[in-house]
């Protein structure tokens, strides 16, 4: 019996963590709920967005009267505190479900085993660990910022097969086809920021924004700019009062440009330098931290990826290969600096996983632990 119960829970539990995908929650989780009544779905739904009602919530708006005595399968914790939203685990209480099983404790410190205590001390069967390592991968940096306290912070580049992001002449558009572009898009939706540098925004003069019908919100947009040098006709400073735009700035960057950029609803934070960067990466998330920025896509050139992975801040890298020679020995790589001195101090990749999309391949990997490249 025991066996059998397990092989439906994770067979429910698949399909939670299916729908948790579909949202674009950050600084929340993501999380799906099913909730099962004989054998049969009864109601179901998933977090869309910060704000938004909770997964559990939708399920049991759906289920009605029908959860009472049925199983809800959650991909997190149900939460016990009140927030912009009510509490979960007193919503599954009051719906009187007989049993709830949950992937993974919360770890927010206001969340973190209240939920399940609540639900055990009200009489409901709780069981945890369910599908917990697919739980965590979708919510990997909701779990690292409140694990380490900073952004996790994603590395993109769409290259040749040459290793090429742009052509001699400073041409990038488009090396990848448009599935893969989709997939960034969605990618940005995802991320609480979205980064580059001044170089990337003079070169390419890029809007940085998620662009899919449906999409809830917009990340932040962050531009690495030392000495102020943005124009005031660049595309994110003449939609910053629509999306929000912060360019992290250097302490001796001109006030007058400082000036022109706010009046167009730019925000500006000046930060020190460090060894990687023209601003200290470190002061930099800790500042979006503060602002509640749980994750980061760097969307860069070569010399910011370069800096992140320098200071050993990146987390995650997600490389796209386009079937394409661009060649041209003074052609953009998508890692630059002064890069290693031997193969031996190179930053090894871990984690790998392969994906084609269409004509495109996508490699998602992770720098080993302890491993920086010299700035």
């Amino acid at each position: 019996m025991m066996r059998e119960q397990s092989s439906e829970d994770t067979h429910w539990m698949r399909r939670a963590l299916r729908l948790a995908t579909k949202g674009f929650t950050t600084p929340n989780p993501r999380v799906g709920c099913v909730i099962v009544r004989d054998g049969a779905v009864v109601g179901e739904g998933y977090h869309l967005a910060a704000g938004a009602p909770h997964a559990e919530a939708v399920a049991l708006a759906r289920a009605g009267h029908r959860a009472a005595g049925a199983t809800a399968y959650v991909t997190l914790e149900p939460c016990a505190h009140q927030g912009r939203t009510p509490p979960c685990a007193d919503a599954l209480i009051a719906a009187r479900v007989a049993r709830v099983v949950a992937c993974m404790e919360d770890p927010d410190p206001r969340v973190r085993g209240a939920g399940i205590d609540r639900l055990r001390r009200a009489g409901v069967n709780v069981r945890t660990g369910v599908l917990h390592d697919e739980a965590a991968a979708i919510n990997a940096p909701f779990l690292h910022f409140h694990r380490t306290g900073r952004p996790h912070v994603t590395l993109k580049c769409a290259m040749s097969l040459d290793g090429k992001i742009a052509t001699r002449t400073g041409d990038s558009k488009w090396i990848t086809g448009l599935a893969a572009r989709r997939y960034v898009h969605r990618e940005r939706a995802q991320a609480g920021a979205v980064v580059c540098g001044v170089g990337t925004v003079l070169a390419d003069d890029p809007m940085l924004t998620a662009r899919f019908a449906g999409v809830p919100r917009q990340p932040l947009r962050v531009i690495l700019d030392s000495l102020l040098r943005t124009p005031p006709t660049a595309r994110v400073v003449e939609s910053a009062r629509d999306v929000p735009t912060l360019i992290a700035a250097g302490v001796e960057a001109p006030a007058a440009k400082e000036d022109a950029l706010e009046a167009r609803g730019v925000q500006i934070v000046r930060l020190p330098s460090d060894n990687y960067s023209g601003v200290s990466l470190n002061a930099l998330l800790a500042e979006l931290a503060r602002r509640q920025v749980i994750s980061l896509l760097v969307e860069g050139g070569g010399e910011t990826h370069a800096s992140f992975l320098s200071a050993g801040l990146a987390d995650r890298l997600l490389w796209f290969v386009a079937p394409l020679i661009i060649g041209g020995r003074d052609a953009r790589s998508p890692v630059e600096g002064l890069g290693a001195t031997a193969v031996a101090d190179a930053v090894r990749m871990s984690r790998l996983r392969v994906r084609r999309i269409r004509d495109d391949l996508l490699i998602e990997c992770t720098p080993a632990a302890g491993r920086e490249l010299n700035p």
